[in-house]
């Protein structure tokens, strides 16, 4: 799993990336009670906000981690959103891309470098 500084979360299984938001996104977040993930065939840049997520305290865009098209939203976050908050790293993922360029998540952080970064905020 790699990490971004905007706190998704990426894994990748062969050239499909599953990504959301760290559990301290979630934390951070608080009580999550909306959730917009982009639909199947959506291309993707790295950066750009491809996901909405909104909780009782604020709504924020969830940016692409690589560049690729999406292959699939969790649908299941329509009715469930607190999902999120129950399973961020897990059952809470927002979306599927098939990645693009593969070499862009070596930019990423691992958990190590994460929760070092966490750490400066």
């Amino acid at each position: 799993m790699k990490f971004t500084k905007d706190h998704e979360w990426v894994r990748l299984e062969g050239d499909v990336a599953t990504v959301g938001i760290s559990k301290h996104a979630a934390d951070q977040l608080g009580d999550v009670v909306f959730v917009e993930v982009p639909d199947a065939g959506k291309a993707v840049s790295k950066g750009d906000g491809f996901a909405v997520v909104e909780s009782v305290k604020a709504a924020s865009d969830v940016y692409a981690p690589v560049d690729g098209e999406v292959v699939e939203g969790n649908a299941a976050l329509s009715t469930a959103p607190e999902t999120v908050n129950a399973d961020p790293e897990g059952e809470g993922w927002f979306a599927k891309i098939k990645v693009s360029d593969a070499g862009q998540l070596d930019a990423l952080m691992d958990r190590a470098a994460y929760d070092q970064y966490l750490t400066t905020l």
